[in-house]
């Protein structure tokens, strides 16, 4: 369910072991063992942004961004992962404290009724079809008409349309759903994610008209860096960092306070995990947490990973460092090699 993910462990001389998930498969594997390993045997754990820091200068020649911050992402959270395990806390601690008790989530996946009963009040719908057939609009818009007769009015409605979109068809289709009435809240990745020109010419299209529908991308960004420019370019109204493939825990602190700063929310790719939570629950500019597998059939490693949730809300774990629980026997059935 988690295609390309690796699992990262990092063991202390202390006898501590800190678990983080990253991304790139086998290959970001090689990356951690050839290379970034060199720099974290007999370091410091403690030294979290430091670490990060030369990990991601020794690697920036080959890895600004994708792959090699895929790796370090892993690392990083692994890294928070023992601080908190250290402390004898839960990470949201280190990072300041709740700023809530709670946070409303919201349903991504395929199961609306079922996730209805369960107390989301806010869905997301993958729209995955692009526009080479425009033909194809109005299937897409009675899908969307079919969600709204699950949810109700009262429910927040979005759609992802995983990169496949053009500024034309976006405009086109946010333009129909007013008409509608769908009260769609956001839309998610309509263009690929390095047409950050793309992204502010269809802002400022859907402002030109008088349409309030936000803009929302950033899961397939990479550092405060790549944020940055979509800053600077107002390229987008919602920010949707994964911590998990994006740089880790670090980074998306600085994200999320630099974009507070601008007015820009932050909504973390995947923010019902245990690596997305802590941020979520310590930061301010984090409304909403997406949901991680909640709703969904999933497995038994999943749901070690996922934040506490009940009546459409997550809650920041309670146990020492990002909160899983990962027995040697569940690593064995679920990530060979390790425990």
């Amino acid at each position: 369910q988690l295609a390309g993910a690796v699992l990262v462990e990092i063991r202390t001389d202390q006898g501590l072991t800190g678990y983080g998930l990253g991304g790139g498969g086998t290959a970001a594997c090689h990356v951690i063992e050839q290379h970034l390993r060199d720099l974290l045997v007999g370091a410091d754990a403690r030294k979290i942004e430091q670490l990060w820091e030369q990990m991601f200068a020794s690697s920036s020649f080959y890895g600004r961004r994708g792959l090699a911050v895929m790796a370090i992402s892993g690392i990083d959270l692994a890294l928070w992962d023992l601080a908190g395990k250290a402390a004898g806390k839960p990470v949201w601690q280190l990072l300041g404290g709740k700023v809530r008790e709670s946070v409303p989530a919201y349903y991504t996946g395929t199961a609306m009724e079922r996730a209805y009963e369960l107390g989301f009040r806010a869905f997301k719908v993958g729209l995955f079809e692009g526009p080479a057939d425009r033909g194809n609009r109005e299937k897409l818009i009675a899908q969307l008409k079919d969600a709204r007769a699950v949810i109700g009015r009262e429910s927040k409605l979005m759609i992802d349309c995983l990169c496949r979109w053009d500024v034309e068809y976006t405009v086109e289709f946010a333009v129909r759903a007013v008409e509608a009435e769908l009260d769609l809240y956001f839309i998610e990745e309509p263009l690929y994610p390095d047409d950050v020109l793309g992204y502010a010419r269809l802002r400022r299209e859907l402002k030109s008209r008088g349409l309030t529908t936000r803009i929302a991308c950033g899961e397939h960004e990479f550092t405060r860096y790549g944020f940055a420019e979509l800053e600077r370019m107002e390229a987008a109204d919602i920010f949707q960092p994964d911590l998990t493939w994006g740089g880790g825990l670090s980074e998306g602190r600085k994200i999320a306070t630099a974009a507070e700063k601008k007015g820009i929310p932050v909504m973390p790719h995947r923010g019902g995990s245990v690596f997305g939570i802590h941020l979520v629950m310590s930061h301010s500019n984090c409304p909403m947490a997406e949901s991680f597998g909640t709703g969904e059939p999933g497995n038994e490693m999943m749901e070690a990973m996922t934040a506490p949730f009940a009546k459409g809300e997550y809650r920041a774990p309670e146990r020492a460092g990002l909160g899983m629980e990962l027995s040697a026997g569940l690593l064995k059935r679920h990530v060979p090699g390790l425990g």
